[in-house]
């Protein structure tokens, strides 16, 4: 899917979020497969994180990085209420 437009595509970069790419986007994946949207701007996750890869569904907002075993860190769950508060 080429560009058909003469105009460069904007693409912002949060370093705390997806990237933003003004639409339409073809995404050739690792695999080969290809991900495509008509949207006039699309999130592309950086974190790997969605359950809609490689569409951003904001799951890099969640506190901790889900471990491999898929239980939370045990130093911030047993960490005083207002510790973890203080994590804002």
């Amino acid at each position: 899917m080429p560009n058909e437009t003469d105009h460069a595509r904007r693409v912002t970069v949060d370093g705390n979020g997806p990237i933003l790419i003004e639409g339409p986007v073809e995404i050739v994946q690792e695999d080969g497969t290809t991900a495509t949207s008509d949207r006039f701007v699309v999130a592309v996750c950086t974190c790997r994180r969605s359950r809609m890869y490689p569409w951003c569904d904001t799951s890099h907002r969640r506190r901790t990085k889900p471990s491999e075993s898929g239980h939370r860190d045990q130093r911030s769950a047993n960490a005083p209420k207002e510790a973890r508060d203080s994590d804002n």
